[in-house]
């Protein structure tokens, strides 16, 4: 069997078992058990089809018209995402079966929950332009009904409002797609881009109109600046679901896409020194200002960390808008470590609620004497997410620092990016360590946290969490051979 027909087995693996799921009417433990082998054989065999497949070649599901395909591939930039959304999946599925033990409805909830792991995949693998923004959007059909799930009025109002920014995203980015498939020289994802003058018919004006279009477009779901509203609102929904918000699925996603858009699509060389590329990185420096800066004010915990991915998917952007290969590997590196500190992050908050019902971050005060285990893996992210050195996170805020540097020989507005990262940095110390120093140094005057109810939770929560917390130490301390793998991506060569 040809290798690529295997990319396949990860799309459509956990879309029909989550689709089945409700079909099956098992009792939750068995659920539980079917649900993790799911899963794990579906984390298998994206995993297998990195190391075997073929980069060259694709797999076509079904042919539309003229030369669009609906078709997968696997290059070096989805064997990136793939790569995230494999290993992290398993363990936040995990998560969730401690987390939505008490809930309602779990078996649609985790029907769902499957099914977007599969249409996740089903971005990271697609060939082309066409192929990824139908599944991307059908990733925002099937994620809304999880920031639904819980039927309050808020989740409700969180779910339309996702629907509505999303459902706008889509009509900008659909623009972009149909200008791709009329002008571009090929069809399918082109590393550099498949755009020129002479394609373009000299319409150099309208080429970067539409790029900007686009990178809104796509970028809702990477909370962009004015369109970041939907995310901290999303946080109603229950914490294996933000996680994923935030961390791994949709925001990655729309990350993902503009990756995709601006290196394979439009190319890098059609952006460079043009007052479209001042415009992407003028926003994703403002997105950086705001999302750090209103994460201070925030006083509820998991919004607190919302407002902070509003930040922090602005420092992937900000890098990927330097226009050049160091400015992918920057935007690559912290696409990765963000994706592990953050999911750590959101984790931790989901076992405060979870193991206590604390939301607001007044309410923690001692908590980290009660919680060891929780607290000290949120140290580290904490410091990670700060950008202290012999953590992960300092590793891609510097390979961003870097990539602005060297932009900024030849596009000195760029060199703007290095003061917003320290500013950022700035705020971001205060908003995470505040927390921390909450959790462990109360002072005289606050109300500690007491309750012998108030614990770590069971293993099942406890186990993402050490194994997250250890990754960001290796990166930390250890990061060479990622580093060099994402170099050899974003120049090309994989």
């Amino acid at each position: 069997m040809n290798s690529n027909a295997l990319l396949i087995v990860p799309v459509l693996l956990p879309i029909l078992g989550g689709a089945l799921m409700p079909l099956l009417r098992l009792p939750d433990k068995k659920r539980n058990l079917y649900l993790e082998i799911l899963v794990i054989l579906t984390s298998a065999a994206a995993l297998y089809c990195v190391a075997f497949h073929d980069p060259q070649e694709g797999f076509v599901l079904f042919h539309l018209t003229g030369n669009l395909d609906f078709a997968l591939r696997l290059d070096g930039m989805g064997s990136v995402f793939t790569c995230i959304i494999s290993l992290l999946w398993p363990l936040a599925t995990l998560y969730a079966f401690e987390y939505m033990r008490h809930e309602e409805r779990t078996t649609s909830f985790f029907a769902f929950y499957t099914c977007t792991y599969g249409v996740t995949m089903g971005i990271a693998m697609s060939k082309n332009l066409l192929t990824m923004y139908l599944f991307y959007e059908l990733l925002t059909l099937i994620s809304v009904y999880l920031v639904m799930h819980p039927m309050t009025k808020k989740a409700i109002r969180a779910s339309l409002s996702y629907l509505y920014y999303s459902i706008g995203g889509a009509a900008f980015a659909f623009i972009s797609l149909v200008f791709i498939i009329r002008y571009g020289l090929v069809h399918e994802f082109t590393y550099g881009g498949v755009l020129t003058d002479a394609s373009v018919g000299g319409n150099t004006n309208l080429t970067l109109l539409i790029y900007l279009m686009a990178f809104w477009g796509f970028g809702v779901k990477a909370a962009i600046f004015p369109f970041q509203g939907w995310l901290p609102k999303a946080s109603v929904a229950p914490t294996p679901v933000t996680a994923l918000l935030h961390a791994v699925a949709v925001v990655k996603a729309g990350a993902f896409a503009v990756m995709r858009l601006t290196y394979f699509c439009f190319g890098p060389d059609v952006i460079r020194g043009t007052w479209a590329h001042y415009a992407v990185m003028a926003i994703a420096m403002i997105t950086i200002i705001y999302g750090s800066t209103i994460a201070v004010k925030e006083t509820h915990f998991k919004r607190r960390l919302a407002y902070s991915t509003v930040s922090n998917l602005s420092y992937i952007l900000m890098g990927v808008s330097m226009m050049s290969p160091l400015g992918l590997l920057a935007g690559l590196s912290h696409m990765v470590i963000h994706a592990v500190m953050k999911i750590g992050a959101f984790f931790c908050a989901g076992a405060v609620l979870h193991q206590s019902g604390k939301e607001y971050i007044d309410e923690l005060d001692g908590i980290g004497y009660k919680m060891p285990v929780v607290f000290v893996t949120f140290t580290i992210f904490c410091m990670s997410l700060t950008g202290i050195p012999l953590f992960a996170g300092f590793i891609s805020k510097w390979n961003i620092a870097v990539a602005a540097m060297d932009c900024g020989r030849s596009f000195p507005f760029a060199y703007v990016a290095v003061g917003v990262l320290l500013y950022s940095a700035l705020m971001t110390g205060i908003y995470t360590m505040t927390l921390v120093v909450r959790a462990w140094f109360p002072g005289k005057d606050c109300q500690v946290v007491c309750g012998d109810e108030i614990k770590d939770p069971s293993w099942n929560m406890k186990l993402p969490l050490i194994l997250f917390a250890i990754v960001i130490v290796v990166l930390g301390l250890w990061s060479g051979p990622l580093m060099t793998v994402l170099g050899e991506i974003a120049g090309g060569l994989l």
